[in-house]
């Protein structure tokens, strides 16, 4: 994610990275040579000038389309950023819980070190990369991180070591079997978080809009030169670039975050949450504290 001053204007102005400058550069320099082949056609060939009605009606609805659009994908965006906030707290909660019972016991480093590995999981799980939980496994047993990589879904199969520790508590009399209950709610919720990143992941934007749209917006770029020919001559060049990087910008955007758990400029931060919160619950563990993580 693009970090930036929302405060500052022109500082930002000449910026590509996560502008979608690169993405649609090659649609919108199409529509401008195809602009000035209409312009120049027009004015030394044949005119092929049109009435702009059907443009102008037709770009108030293209405009609802394109809002429409970017509505729905900034809210799988928001709610990706909710879910991963959800996992934030809860992963804090569940270490917090269970130090009151397991903090001075064997079994409370291994479940701080497979809590802290979860977010990784879930990260690399929805990213399609490589099995991975974390950075910090050293102190867990190699057996079981092996057998975990292995698993046909890791996040969950770490969520089962949590709750596989949390289980040897109770079975070794540290607290009874409803306070076992309480502190693995705390893994249910976090597998729960994990099924709604998985919905938004495995769910793209229906493909009948999506096709709709686009074409709808080629049609209308690629037809405007003829409605403004007559009017603005090879000004018509100009607009249409402005028309185009408008329309493809916004459609674009569109795209980029209704996947918010990529590796794109503005997608979420998963790198950073994952790090803030495996800083957060090792520094509860006896030993030097680690370095001070925001919230989510």
């Amino acid at each position: 994610m693009v970090e930036y001053d929302p405060h500052r204007w022109w500082s930002y102005f000449h910026y590509l990275r996560g502008s979608m400058v690169k993405e649609i550069v090659g649609r919108v320099l199409m529509c401008v040579v195809w602009s000035a082949a209409v312009v120049g056609f027009s004015q030394h060939v044949r005119n092929v000038g049109v009435a702009p009605t059907v443009h102008t009606l037709a770009g108030i609805s293209l405009s609802l389309l394109l809002v429409f659009r970017t509505n729905a994908s900034y809210d799988r965006f928001w709610e990706g950023r909710k879910l991963w906030g959800g996992i934030v707290n809860e992963t804090r909660n569940l270490v917090r819980a269970s130090e009151v019972f397991l903090g001075k016991t064997p079994l409370y480093a291994p479940l701080v070190h497979w809590t802290a590995a979860f977010p990784f999981a879930t990260a690399a799980w929805l990213r399609g990369q490589q099995r991975h939980v974390g950075p910090r496994t050293e102190p867990l047993p190699q057996g079981e991180v092996t057998e975990v990589l292995k698993a046909q879904h890791v996040p969950l199969a770490v969520a089962r070591r949590m709750t596989a520790v949390l289980d040897e508590g109770r079975r070794q009399g540290l607290y009874p079997e409803y306070v076992q209950m309480q502190l693995d709610q705390n893994v249910q919720l976090l597998v729960d978080y994990l099924g709604g990143c998985e919905r938004i992941h495995r769910t793209p934007m229906p493909f009948a809009y999506m096709v709709h749209l686009r074409r709808a917006l080629i049609l209308y770029c690629f037809t405007l030169p003829f409605a403004l020919v007559d009017t603005f001559g090879w000004v018509t060049v100009v607009a249409t670039f402005v028309v185009a990087y408008v329309f493809f910008g916004i459609e674009e955007i569109g795209v980029e975050i209704e996947d918010p758990f990529g590796t794109d400029d503005n997608d979420l931060p998963l790198d950073t949450i994952c790090q803030n919160i495996q800083n957060n619950l090792l520094a509860l563990l006896p030993g030097p504290p680690s370095r001070e993580s925001p919230g989510p």
